[in-house]
């Protein structure tokens, strides 16, 4: 339909897509201490979710937000009492300015949320115990026009991952801090 109104529209596919039912920012799942998953929250990852892109000029929001916007035709929750979501600026999606009107928040949470496991003790203890930061939102893409080759558009959303740094050490070394360590102890005491 936008497109017949001349309005340059687009579909996105998100794999690894985030369902934040609470709008925390982030996918928790819960176990008990024998490790058995805790149906505690309705948080889910989708293997993937498609929405709709389209490209607007954002008097409400200032020019700082023009461009694609986020637009679901399938929405899964209400936005302030109907099922509806965007127009989400995809600048504000990528800089966490989560706090704007029109579903900006649910649609960082679908690209960008943590994936937290919580240790749930009792209603009123619980422990984080892990978070993965690169699983959700994952090869954020569109066809390309003309050709049905995918363009990933994954840096339209969100910011590369930081990289780990793996430090290798021989055994010796390793060995040897423990020893330097022990001096120090020893010294201490």
């Amino acid at each position: 339909v936008l497109r017949s109104l001349g309005i340059p529209t687009r579909v996105i596919t998100n794999f690894n897509s985030a369902h934040d039912r609470n709008i925390n920012l982030s996918i928790d799942k819960y176990i008990d201490i024998s490790g058995k998953t805790l149906h505690l929250t309705e948080d889910s990852v989708w293997n993937f979710h498609v929405w709709n892109e389209s490209w607007f000029i954002r008097r409400d929001l200032g020019s700082f937000y023009d461009g694609w916007q986020v637009l679901d035709a399938t929405p899964q929750e209400k936005s302030k009492g109907i099922y509806q979501c965007g127009p989400a600026s995809t600048r504000a999606i990528k800089e966490g300015d989560v706090n704007l009107d029109y579903d900006s928040s649910f649609v960082f949470a679908a690209v960008n949320a943590d994936y937290v496991t919580w240790l749930h003790y009792s209603k009123k203890r619980k422990e984080r115990i892990y978070s993965d930061t690169k699983k959700i939102g994952k090869f954020i893409s569109t066809k390309a026009v003309g050709t049905n080759c995918r363009v990933d558009v994954t840096a339209n959303y969100k910011y590369p991952e930081v990289k780990e740094i793996s430090f290798k050490i021989s055994y010796a070394q390793y060995k040897n801090s423990l020893m330097d360590d022990r001096k120090i102890l020893v010294t201490a005491v």
